[in-house]
């Protein structure tokens, strides 16, 4: 794959193209876990999953197109359905066209397939303006391809592990399970300060002891006394709980 070019490995750019997808990696694989276990759950069978993990790649997509693709519904309905989901990716390759005009066909098609929500952004953010001279399009490049290899990587690993495991969930977590672990993994690889980690842990405990109130108000609870414990936090806790996350 482009990703994988022995020109793009050496450069440190590739390397830093790694560090910073792999922050964000527990989130993506466990949006990929939800999506391979509600894949299966929703009625197709293993082989359909798979082969729609590894030639769509696109959860969003993918969970759009899978009531519909149960319920029979006429294949121009799924695909406009899917179509209007990922508009955001004309956006995404109209702004990047300018970065990757150099390159082959090929290869400009393989960066606009791998290239995901957040591979784009983190890139985005990195490089506000295309390289003026070929070797900093090509270091560019290098950071593309190194944050879309973990995404990728990272996607495709959990969707096939929720693919194989989806049968052994018990059918009445439902999906609901899976939502579960999809927020889970997102919250995790949120968590990225002292304060992050304290507003989950309040927030999860005040949850949990809140369990009983009608209506689900346990989550108004909880996301109140989170956000009255970081505020008096922030202004008056010690400064190592205050840090602020590493920016890129």
């Amino acid at each position: 794959m482009y990703f994988l070019k022995r020109s793009y490995r050496a450069l440190p750019e590739y390397r830093e193209g790694i560090q910073d997808q792999i922050s964000v990696a527990t989130g993506i694989g466990a949006w990929g876990l939800m999506t391979g276990v509600a894949m299966v759950k929703s009625g197709m069978s293993v082989f359909e999953a798979v082969f729609m993990t590894l030639v769509v790649y696109a959860g969003s997509a993918q969970l759009a197109a899978i009531p519909m693709i149960t319920a029979g519904a006429p294949m121009w309905v799924i695909l406009a359905a899917a179509f209007c989901v990922n508009l955001r990716f004309v956006v995404f390759s109209a702004h990047l066209r300018p970065y990757v005009m150099h390159l082959p066909l090929a290869e400009r098609l393989a960066t606009g397939y791998v290239t995901a929500d957040l591979s784009y952004v983190f890139f985005a953010k990195r490089y506000p303006q295309p390289g003026q001279t070929p070797d900093e399009l090509h270091r560019q490049q290098a950071y593309l391809a190194g944050n879309c290899a973990i995404n990728y990587g990272s996607w495709m690993l959990a969707s096939l592990v929720g693919i194989g495991l989806a049968n052994v969930v018990p059918t009445e977590w439902g999906l609901g399970f899976a939502g579960i672990l999809a927020l889970l993994g997102v919250s995790c690889s949120l968590a990225t300060t002292k304060l992050r980690v304290l507003s989950a842990g309040v927030s999860g405990a005040a949850a949990v002891a809140a369990w009983a109130l009608p209506l689900k108000l346990n989550i108004v609870v909880a996301i109140a006394a989170a956000v009255a414990v970081c505020l008096v936090a922030e202004a008056h806790g010690p400064r190592w709980l205050r840090g602020r996350p590493a920016s890129h």
